[in-house]
């Protein structure tokens, strides 16, 4: 089975639950600084996996 899309790959998948899970924990947080922080370096795994798949060498995305 070929992978045709990043979305099909199951760490992105996980990435993106965790991302949720931590937008709707933090939405109450008045800790703005902290908050912004954690949202973006989940966000980041989601985008770190996109952009390696994107490159299409497995150098790359591994």
């Amino acid at each position: 089975m070929k992978i045709e899309k990043f979305e099909e790959i199951v760490s992105w998948q996980k990435a993106k639950e965790l991302t949720i899970r931590i937008y709707n924990i933090f939405k109450v947080t008045n800790d703005f600084g902290f908050k912004s922080q954690i949202e973006r370096a989940s966000v980041s795994v989601m985008n770190n996996i996109a952009e390696g798949f994107d490159r299409q060498t497995n150098k790359e995305f591994v």
